[in-house]
């Protein structure tokens, strides 16, 4: 189970306790929690039944109504209280770069011919800009008191993390339509990932002491002297040992 998991539903039984298990999934899929949390429905159940056994969740009843299945009732304990607030801080405190699944694409980006890589620029970048045009409609005619901040403030984020793509994307586009890096089907380009043509043979490898004695004798153009032997017949002056 995911931190995220983790604290949107202690989070939403935070705000409804008590709540049945559906109700708090209900919420959390009605909050789209899957698109920018990552947040899968079946894990909300299992999530409920992980943190009752942790003592983070206490079950207040259960009840049925009708034919319907058996519903149980969550309420937060004070150790589940806890865990919310350390969560809760530590994704505030907590800075780390967002996965991105173009990041493996910008890796192997050699592989594909330049006309499709301009294509696929211009694509994401039209694309990015009518996600942003649509978020910016919606911040300006969200008007739920109760979640009028959350809401407009998450989709700020979004617009900001667009912004920076976008900017990217269209360097980036001016930079292939220039002519610069080599692509598939192109003179020197890594077509089978293989070293460029006229790539230097790969240098052998050799002991790290080897290696300083070999720099500074080609710095001081002659062979290095030997070390002045020390008494008892250690030797000063030799190569540091790297940490």
């Amino acid at each position: 189970m995911s931190s995220s998991t983790r604290l949107l539903v202690l989070g939403c039984v935070r705000i409804f306790q008590p709540v049945h298990g559906y109700d708090v999934r209900r919420e959390l899929l009605s909050w789209r929690a899957g698109e920018w949390a990552n947040v899968a429905p079946g894990s909300i159940y299992n999530a409920l039944k992980s943190m009752t056994r942790d003592g983070l969740l206490e079950v207040v009843g259960t009840d049925q109504v009708g034919g319907r299945p058996e519903r149980t009732s969550y309420r937060l304990t004070t150790e589940g209280e806890k865990e919310f607030q350390s969560l809760l801080r530590d994704t505030w405190w907590r800075v780390e770069a967002p996965l991105d699944p173009l990041m493996p694409g910008i890796v192997l980006l050699w592989a594909m011919p330049r006309t499709e890589a301009i294509a696929a620029l211009k694509h994401r970048i039209a694309h990015s800009e009518g996600v942003r045009t649509s978020r910016q409609f919606v911040i300006d005619q969200y008007k739920d008191p109760m979640s009028e901040m959350q809401v407009k403030e998450m989709l700020r984020l979004m617009i900001a993390r667009l912004d920076g793509e976008i900017a990217w994307a269209r360097t980036l586009l001016a930079r292939l339509e220039a002519g610069e890096y080599e692509l598939a089907g192109e003179a020197g380009a890594l077509a089978t990932g293989g070293p460029r043509a006229g790539a230097a043979e790969p240098v052998p490898k050799v002991a790290s002491g080897a290696r300083a004695v070999a720099r500074s004798s080609s710095k001081a153009g002659r062979s290095a002297p030997p070390a002045k032997p020390r008494a008892g017949g250690g030797r000063a002056g030799g190569p540091k040992r790297r940490a």
